[in-house]
């Protein structure tokens, strides 16, 4: 559904980003992008979504395609219009509007007032909690609730593909576990593909079926979620614990030569 093809990405013309990394999401899948900050993740996404642009951001090298149409050069707009969207990191909610004026706002892609009303119907039914607060200014819910908000803002677009930036973040337990649920049952239940850029390796790799390990602007390693949960230096690294059950040392972990990969 999704190829990302050897990219290289420059910001400002001199800074080399990405070098070269390439990925694929398949339809109905769930995808994670794994790596220490810096690594390259969230900027992987932008290339995809397209919002590199806005941050003085190229692809330089390389080719994404989305249902086979290559989309590098085309604008955020239009690759939203072709149905990808992404969510960006930090939960960022319009504060003075009400939760159900947020979700509106998310499906304004969508000209039939049908299909905004059953987007709404739809998050609605995932996300109960949003409803009970529809009348509330963004600005007022808590974080998880601004966190359900800006996922259901993104489904209220009709994505055919999702890209997540980091959802976890700054969220408790509890509801990092209620949001990943409701992550997972949209995924089964409405076919919706997913890529995840996730800081909690192992939260990560219990909802993907697949996932890439970025390390400074490379791939790494990418394998199945269940080997990669069993690879010692996945498990030292990522999620932070050695046999013994202490946390290790970054330099103590190798790197990576991945690989090369024919690419047509």
């Amino acid at each position: 559904m999704l190829k990302v093809n050897n990219i290289e990405v420059l910001y400002h013309e001199v800074i080399l980003a990405l070098k070269g990394v390439s990925l694929e999401v398949p339809p109905r899948g769930i995808v994670a992008l794994l790596g220490a900050n810096g690594a390259g993740k969230s900027t992987t996404l932008k290339a995809v979504s397209g919002l590199l642009k806005h941050e003085n951001g190229r692809v330089a090298e390389g080719s994404i395609e989305f249902l086979g149409e290559r989309i590098d050069r085309k604008s955020a707009e239009e690759i939203a219009r072709m149905g990808i969207i992404q969510v960006i990191e930090g939960r960022r909610v319009f504060e003075h509007l009400t939760v159900e004026q947020n979700l509106i706002v998310g499906g304004h892609l969508r000209q039939d007032r049908g299909a905004i009303a059953s987007g709404l119907e739809m998050v609605y039914h995932y996300f109960p909690r949003l409803k009970e607060r529809r009348t509330v200014a963004a600005g007022f819910v808590s974080g998880g609730e601004q966190q359900m908000l800006v996922i259901g803002r993104a489904l209220m677009a009709g994505p055919k593909l999702l890209l997540l930036d980091e959802p976890s973040m700054g969220l408790a337990p509890l509801l990092i576990k209620e949001i990943f649920e409701i992550l997972t049952r949209l995924n089964e239940k409405e076919g919706i593909p997913i890529l995840l850029v996730e800081q909690n390796a192992k939260l990560a790799l219990s909802v993907a079926r697949y996932a890439y390990v970025l390390e400074t602007g490379r791939v790494v390693m990418d394998g199945d979620s269940e080997k990669l949960r069993e690879n010692p230096d996945i498990r030292d690294f990522y999620l932070g614990l050695t046999d013994l059950g202490t946390r290790k040392s970054f330099r103590a972990i190798k790197h990576y030569k991945r690989r090369k990969r024919w690419v047509s």
